[in-house]
This record gives structure tokens, C-alpha cells and sequence, in this order.
């Protein structure tokens, strides 16, 4: 996946596209290499914590940290990691 290809959304700031890392409900913490698009384990959780929301960032953008801005997808189901979902 060119994550450079992505659009920021279609009406910035109440519509985005956002890369999800970490599922919903996962244990597993994931993380998009900026690079080659290929998605990575960075970490798993060996505790009861979970991720109660889908967790991403929102492409071609920039936070104050020097990575793109992250963004939480609240949905009722998990989002597989990887994937692109409009918010």
C-alpha cells in the first residue's frame, strides 16, 4: 500500500480516512511501516489491557511528535489492521 496515494479525506475535519494499527478488542499492538506499507507486529500486550477502540493514524498528515496524527475509530465491531476506514 503507497500511503502516499491516500487522501486525507474528503472533507477535512468531518470526513478522514484513517490507517488502522491495532484492532478493537486486540491484545496485539500493530504499527504501518511509512515505508513500504507492509504491517508489522510492534508488540504484544501480556496483560488484561486491551484496545477498546480501533486505533490508526490519519495519512499524509502531520502531528507535533513528527508522525501522523493519530485518530481512534469507535465502531462495534474490530477493523482488521492495515485497512482504511472513513471516520
Amino acid at each position: 500500500m503507497d500511503l502516499s496515494k491516500i487522501a486525507v479525506g474528503k472533507d477535512v475535519p468531518w470526513d478522514v480516512n484513517v490507517v488502522i494499527e491495532i484492532p478493537q478488542g486486540g491484545p496485539v499492538k500493530y504499527e504501518v511501516d511509512k515505508d513500504s506499507g507492509a504491517v508489522f507486529v510492534d508488540r504484544f500486550l501480556h496483560t488484561s489491557m486491551y484496545y477498546p477502540v480501533n486505533y490508526g493514524f490519519i495519512p499524509n498528515t502531520l502531528g507535533e511528535d513528527g508522525d501522523p496524527v493519530d485518530a481512534m475509530v469507535m465502531f462495534r465491531e474490530p477493523v482488521v489492521a492495515g485497512s482504511v476506514i472513513r471516520a
